[in-house]
């Protein structure tokens, strides 16, 4: 066997192998007898050796006449010579024998060396027997032998056993020299346990660490939907990829109060600790400027300039929208976000591309609101780019297949964003995140139809302005079946709302009622952009209760500027059995 070849392809450090070759091409020498002549040498120092004829070349190189037996009985790896086509052994180390026990040679693999056959290296064997080429197989466990082991021995255990590891196994051909001569395989196996142990841990370490991130993410996201009067939503969250990086997507719903709905879903592009933050200061900002109740353009106005504070380098999307179920109608604005998907009552699906601004941050933009249908029986998706977006694929196409599949995604809005996912093929190997908010605006009917209402009355001015809403107030609640209190409180509120409009607003004036399944509404409405406040009546003072009245005896109440000019002045009660919020 030409030892000199295969050393250097034996695995393990390179200091291993150099010491293997070295101690194959200069075997120890013997003391030299009196008078004899030194041998010859060749140009690299080698012995030269000597033409002994064909007879004694099997026996010179034999495997008994050369040290690579002791040398590989001493490497700690476990080393296993085989030959022929059943892989007879030829030789087995020292480590080997202490891992798994003696082996006499002459025994097939198949029966002698069976902890082959359970880590399934005999068809590789084959494999390399057949081919002349080695094949490699990394990080196999061993079991190892757990009696018979002498202390200090490779692979040996505190009790004298030999510990599980793992092993990286190589399988090399060899020629085997000599008298009918023959084919064989080496097995060398590399102890790589630590290596493996580390690997696990930084996997272990990894799965942690993205566990935390995700967790991270899903803290700054709301923890539970609020849920509208007049709208059904549900929301989807998938983080993407398998790394700890969190990403920055977001979504919120925001009830605003009179039965109004602002429905939010941003993007901050990148990933990190950095975009989440980033994130989290957006969506706090959000929730607090639509308390301002401010049309969708204006919280995205405020919203960049924020942006651009926080992080000038960090680009962010946003996509604002306002439901109002008074009008039937979701009033938006988008600061460079995906187009909302609106499917109408029929089934046809169209996007909103109006009021689409430039990213937030940017700066010296000013952007405008646009509005789109949504009444009974319509419904509609909020997403991030992540849901559309291919490397492949312009995000058009996604768009378009996202239509597609929403025409026909039926059922509630959390089996739409199921369906969704499906459909555009969202698994846990994504490498975006993804952000989905599905919205629906339901038809009722029957007993259910019955707990919604709306009734306006418009207000011409003058002294018979306020009997005649307090006479209109009275005749909806009582047909309404309210409870006496209830009805009482809601013609004290209709009166106060009233009056204050006649004093300090200007026409038209309407006063509109809608009652829900949890609350009744109150709103007036008109043409004069002041908006109230509650202030302290000194007791001379002959006016500026009524809005402390209203505060007083409602649940809510609130003001905001309407479009076109003008403002609204609601307040809302409780009904009986219902939380307020």
């Amino acid at each position: 066997m030409n030892f000199t070849r295969w050393s250097a392809r034996l695995p393990g450090t390179q200091r291993q192998r150099r010491l293997a070759a070295r101690a194959v091409r200069r075997p120890p020498e013997a003391p030299a007898p009196a008078g004899a002549v030194p041998a010859a040498r060749d140009e690299h120092g080698e012995p030269s050796a000597p033409d002994t004829g064909g007879a004694g070349q099997g026996a010179r190189h034999g495997l008994d006449d050369l040290p690579a037996q002791d040398l590989l009985g001493q490497v700690p790896a476990l080393v296993a010579l085989v030959h022929g086509p059943d892989h007879r052994i030829a030789f087995v180390n020292d480590a080997y024998a202490a891992a798994f026990g003696p082996r006499e040679p002459g025994a097939p693999a198949r029966e002698a060396l069976p902890e082959l056959a359970e880590l399934g290296l005999l068809p590789l064997m084959d494999q390399v027997l057949r081919s002349g080429r080695p094949r490699t197989v990394k990080s196999r466990r061993v079991e190892g032998r757990a009696e018979g082991r002498e202390e200090g021995s490779p692979g040996a255990a505190a009790d004298g056993g030999t510990r599980p590891g793992y092993y990286t196994f190589t399988c090399t051909p060899v020629e085997l020299k000599g008298p009918g001569a023959r084919r064989g395989v080496l097995v060398f196996a590399a102890e790589v346990t630590d290596q493996v142990e580390v690997a696990e841990r930084l996997r272990v370490s990894e799965r942690r660490q993205r566990e935390a991130a995700v967790t991270l993410q899903r803290s700054l996201l709301p923890q539970q939907l609020e849920q509208p009067d007049d709208l059904r939503v549900a929301a989807t969250y998938r983080p993407g990829g398998t790394d700890a990086a969190v990403g920055g997507d977001w979504y919120d719903v925001i009830t605003l109060g009179a039965g109004r709905t602002a429905l939010v879903i941003g993007d901050v592009m990148g990933r990190g600790v950095r975009a989440a933050a980033v994130m989290g200061q957006l969506r706090t900002a959000v929730r607090a400027y639509a308390r301002l109740d401010l049309p969708p353009h204006e919280v995205l106005q405020l919203l960049d300039g924020l942006a651009a504070e926080i992080d000038p380098n960090q680009i962010a999307t946003c996509l604002y929208a306002i439901h109002d179920p008074n009008e039937g109608r979701l009033v938006y604005a988008s600061a460079g976000h995906l187009p909302i998907l609106v499917r109408d009552p029929d089934g046809t699906v169209h996007r909103t591309d109006e009021s689409t601004g430039p990213p937030l941050g940017t700066g010296g933009w000013l952007h405008t609101s646009a509005s789109v249908p949504f009444g009974e029986g319509s419904a509609a998706v909020l997403y991030t780019d992540g849901l559309v977006e291919r490397r492949d694929a312009d995000i058009d196409q996604g768009i378009e297949v996202l239509e597609e599949a929403f025409a026909g995604a039926t059922g509630s809005p959390q089996v739409v964003c199921d369906r969704l996912l499906r459909a555009m093929g969202i698994t846990a190997e994504h490498d975006d995140d993804v952000a989905l908010l599905a919205l629906q605006h339901p038809v009722r009917t029957g007993l259910d139809a019955e707990l919604f209402h709306n009734a306006a009355l418009d207000l011409l001015g003058g002294v018979e302005a306020a009997p005649r809403a307090r006479a209109f107030a009275s005749g909806v609640l009582t047909s309404w079946r309210f409870p006496r209190e209830l009805h009482d409180l809601g013609v004290l509120a209709a009166s106060e709302l009233v009056a204050n409009s006649l004093q300090h607003g200007t026409p038209p004036m309407c006063l509109r009622l809608r009652r829900t399944d949890r609350r009744l509404i109150v709103e007036v409405t008109d043409g004069d952009d002041h908006l109230p406040r509650r202030r302290r009546a000194e007791p001379v003072d002959e006016s500026g209760r009524g809005i402390s009245i209203v505060a007083t005896v409602a649940s809510a109440w609130g003001s905001r500027r309407t479009p076109g000019g003008g403002k609204a002045v609601w307040c809302e009660f409780a009904l009986p059995g219902t939380v307020s919020r």
